[in-house]
This record gives structure tokens, C-alpha cells and sequence, in this order.
């Protein structure tokens, strides 16, 4: 295999408001690339990359607000605190202060190792805690601080234990398995949560109530919605919303469809609607959103 390298990542490190300090370029590293530095506040949008980020907070506390095309999750991140974001997935983020950070970016077929080999989907993380992986990135940063060749089976080990540790605790289905108290389970198994995703996007230009989602999950209603919410943090209705957001805000970028026919096919009853959602989600109008 070749070098996994910055080119490989989502291009958060290539951005002006990124200084890097140091990082594993030309140090040989196939399935992990790190870089540690200091970043200035920002918003932007990322598209998917093939590999898999970790990001470790070394001071704060700071707010950051994350999700796709649109802001849908806000913490205010301390020390040690955690962003996870997996492979090929869009995102946008802000950071609302200074902030040095160590990023750690694993290859899908590490993750897939540490899984025998099966496909992994991480969770969308932020402000999670972890001792076990904040000491596997600070091991690794100062493997590249102090690199030698000998260190190589060294590194080797610690991107298996990171990969190993993200399977299992930091992945969906980790997370859908770890039961409450009582034994309830956190929230919708993988086969609920895709036939209502298959649903909201099948009829994302459509009024959909909420005992139709429920009833593709097989659940009353009250049920749906405490799941739901526990397996995405979102609401049903904050969720087809931002499905909505996302629809249409990849229609006015990548097409020339008048904005009216954008928010009809989108779901929104007509195009100050629309206006109205895209100024509170990502604070920009749809006019605005074309010409960017």
C-alpha cells in the first residue's frame, strides 16, 4: 500500500485557518495519517473522504456545532473531548474559538481489520469522552514528535488498538447494542432506522406523519419517537427537516432549477419557506447559497 496521506483526508488541514505543527507525512504510515496543530474559528463544508476522522481537543473548553450542509448539533467541547466522523460522509463545522487539536485519520480497511474483516459505520461523535482513545492519539503524536524507523511495529499497534477501540465503543452498532437500564435497548436497531430513512427520502417532498414512520419501524408512535431520537439525536421532525435542508441545498448547488421548484420538490410549501429554514440552519439564503 501507498502512504495515507493528507490528500486522503476531508480537507479540514488544508484550509488557511489550519497550523499544522507537525505531522506523519513521509514517515511511510499506510492506513493512519496524524497531524497536530492549532485552528482558528471557522465554518465551512467538507465533502466525504475514504478515511475515517478522529479528533482529540488538547485544550478548550470550546463550542463547535456540527452536521451535514446544515448545523444541527452544538457542544461546548473541554480538554480531551472527542469529534468522530466517518468515512464518506459530507459535514460541516464550526468552530467558534481558537482550539489545538490532534486528528487522527484511519483507512477503512483498518477499521474493517479490527472488525474481521466486516464493513464499519463509526457514529457521528462530538464532545464524546474516552480515555482510552485521548492516550492512543497522545501516543501517537509523540511518536511523530520523536519519530524513528524503529517505532514503526510501535505505531502499528497503537493505529490497530485506536481502530480496535472505535469498533467497540465509538461505532452505530455499538451503539444501538448497549442496552439501557433495565434492558431497554438505546434506540432503533440498523433495520428500523433504514426502512424509516427509506421512507423519509422516498417521500421527502411529502407530508409524513409520524405513525407512518413509526409504522416502518414497527413501534407505536410514542416508542418511535424516544428511539428515534436515541439512536440519532434528532427528533423525527428535526430530522426530516434536515433531510429537507440537505435535499435542497444540494439542488441549489449542483443544479440551475428555479428556487421555487427546488422547495416544492424539497418539501417546503413554497419559496419563503424555504428562505426561512436555510436562514435558521445554516444562516445563509437560497440566492446566496447558489452564488456560493
Amino acid at each position: 500500500m501507498t502512504e495515507l496521506t493528507v490528500q486522503d483526508t476531508n480537507g479540514i488541514l488544508r484550509q488557511p485557518w489550519v497550523r499544522p505543527d507537525r505531522t506523519s507525512r513521509g514517515l511511510g504510515w499506510e492506513q493512519l495519517y496524524v497531524s497536530t496543530q492549532s485552528e482558528q474559528p471557522y465554518q465551512a463544508s467538507f465533502g466525504g473522504a475514504p478515511s475515517h476522522l478522529v479528533i482529540l481537543h488538547l485544550n478548550g473548553p470550546v463550542t463547535v456545532r456540527r452536521g451535514h450542509l446544515g448545523l444541527t448539533s452544538t457542544r461546548t467541547v473541554p480538554p480531551g473531548g472527542l469529534f468522530v466522523h466517518p468515512a464518506g460522509k459530507d459535514l460541516t463545522v464550526e468552530l467558534a474559538g481558537d482550539l489545538d487539536t490532534v486528528h487522527a485519520y484511519l483507512s477503512d480497511e483498518l477499521l474493517r481489520a479490527a472488525h474481521d474483516g466486516e464493513p464499519v459505520e463509526l457514529a457521528e461523535e462530538l464532545g464524546s469522552v474516552d480515555p482510552l482513545v485521548e492516550q492512543l492519539l497522545l501516543n501517537l503524536d509523540e511518536a511523530v514528535r520523536r519519530w524513528e524507523p524503529s517505532a514503526r511495529t510501535y505505531v502499528d499497534l497503537l493505529g490497530q488498538a485506536l481502530a480496535a477501540q472505535l469498533v467497540r465503543r465509538h461505532s452505530v452498532r455499538a451503539r444501538v447494542a448497549s442496552p439501557r437500564p433495565g434492558g431497554v435497548r438505546a434506540g432503533l436497531t440498523d433495520r428500523q432506522f433504514h426502512a424509516v430513512r427509506e421512507m423519509v427520502e422516498e417521500h421527502l417532498a411529502e407530508a409524513l406523519p409520524l405513525r407512518e414512520l413509526a409504522g416502518a419501524a414497527g413501534l407505536s408512535v410514542s416508542q418511535f419517537a424516544r428511539q428515534f431520537k436515541a439512536r440519532t439525536g434528532l427528533s423525527p421532525h428535526q430530522f426530516l427537516i434536515q433531510r429537507r435542508v440537505d435535499a435542497a441545498s444540494l439542488l441549489l448547488r449542483c443544479t440551475r432549477l428555479p428556487i421555487a421548484e427546488v422547495a416544492q420538490r424539497c418539501g417546503f410549501s413554497h419559496q419563503e419557506h424555504l428562505t426561512r429554514v436555510l436562514r435558521a440552519h445554516l444562516g445563509i439564503t437560497p440566492g446566496a447559497l447558489r452564488r456560493a
